[in-house]
């Protein structure tokens, strides 16, 4: 896993989580008490609720990204962009400040004028943008998207998130944003359970990753809570989401998403580091299978990951430990039984079992399809 420098701010696996808080420049955007266009008065809402409550990061928002708005032009949000630039010379606190866009002329701009980093929330669908984010050396978060300016986030199936964050290459310091939310019809919550459920499957990359999952309606449901309502879900899910492999959690609430990432890290498990190797975090066949893509690996069995299911000793057959030896299944056999071996192997032990135990086979099938991750 790299480490992103983002003006500065080193954001990686061996660095506490960091803090995206956003500021809002938009006045159609929904979170009210992030919206300004007054500089001055968005400048003490940065220094006292963000900066001051713990934001490494200031995300500045030109555009709402609720999919009923008309979607601006580069020209739109560089007239709001000057209220941002203003707000940030009359800041006092210390952080990264990220201009959210789509267009590579805003970023540049925004960047000409003191902004560290950028979250291109279509996923250089503008084929500028790279170019833009390399000459200026700047970390830039890359938001899974289709490619097209006017339909950021707007991915139909979670198989295909994956590619669509390569789509256009990275640069050095890219980070990767899976995209959680309402950014079009097509995306439903179960969508977003199921990204979140996958998340240690964006590490492929290799790069940081940023999830903007503050309050989303994914978690909502979950509880059954409104809007306002929804801190206590977001909180549980930041956690989770740093154990799982997130390095930047973008939000709302900065205080307490702060404390909620930090427990969320203290807990993440110690992965071996030398300066050649690096214990790899992988749950599943699936996440094995993108760190093989990436490196162009090829060759022997993708199903790598071992599974240990207890077996009652009801099960336990003469023909069952015949069909494990022959499958590849290591047994450790006591008043019952453990079972231990890949995906694959319990596949194979189902097969060999079908004829002279077939209700212990559709057993064994069934625990495959439990395992999850996997392509089979």
């Amino acid at each position: 896993m790299r480490t992103v420098d983002a003006a500065g701010l080193k954001i990686g696996d061996e660095h506490p989580p960091r803090i995206m808080g956003v500021l809002n420049v938009s006045k159609e955007s929904p979170y009210d008490p992030s919206v300004f266009d007054d500089p001055g008065e968005a400048a003490a809402y940065v220094d006292e609720e963000l900066i001051g409550e713990g934001a490494d990061i200031v995300d500045v928002g030109l555009e709402s990204a609720n999919k009923k708005f008309e979607v601006l032009s580069a020209e739109g949000e560089l007239e709001r962009l000057e209220t941002a630039i203003e707000t940030l010379e009359s800041t006092s606190g210390d952080a990264v400040w990220s201009i959210e866009t789509r267009y590579h002329e805003v970023a540049a701009a925004a960047l000409d004028a003191g902004f560290g980093m950028v979250n291109d929330i279509c996923g250089f669908a503008d084929p500028e943008m790279p170019a833009v984010c390399a000459d200026y050396d700047v970390a830039v978060s890359k938001m899974a998207s289709p490619p097209d300016l006017e339909r950021p986030g707007a991915i139909e199936d979670v198989d295909d998130i994956y590619d669509a964050l390569a789509r256009n290459g990275f640069t050095d310091k890219t980070i990767v944003d899976p995209a959680f939310g309402g950014w079009s019809e097509a995306k439903t919550i179960d969508d977003d359970r199921e990204t979140f459920d996958r998340l240690r499957e964006f590490r492929g990359y290799g790069r940081p990753i940023l999830v903007s999952i503050n309050r989303k309606n994914f978690l909502r449901q979950i509880a059954g809570r409104d809007t306002a309502e929804a801190l206590p879900v977001s909180l549980a899910a930041t956690s989770m989401a740093v154990e799982r492999g997130a390095h930047v959690v973008r939000t709302h609430d900065v205080a307490e998403t702060r404390d909620a990432a930090l427990v969320g890290h203290e807990f993440t498990a110690d992965r071996t580091r030398t300066d050649n190797l690096e214990e790899l975090d992988v749950a599943t066949d699936r996440e094995f299978a993108r760190r093989a893509d990436r490196l162009g690996a090829d060759g022997g069995d993708r199903s790598v990951m071992t599974h240990a299911v207890e077996l009652r000793a009801g099960g336990l057959t003469d023909a069952l430990f015949e069909a494990a030896e022959t499958a590849g299944v290591d047994v450790y056999r006591g008043d019952g039984a453990l079972l231990v071996g890949t995906e694959s192997a319990f596949r194979t032990l189902s097969e060999t079992l079908r004829e002279d135990a077939p209700e212990l086979a559709a057993d064994v099938r069934r625990l495959c399809s439990g395992f999850g991750g996997s392509d089979a």
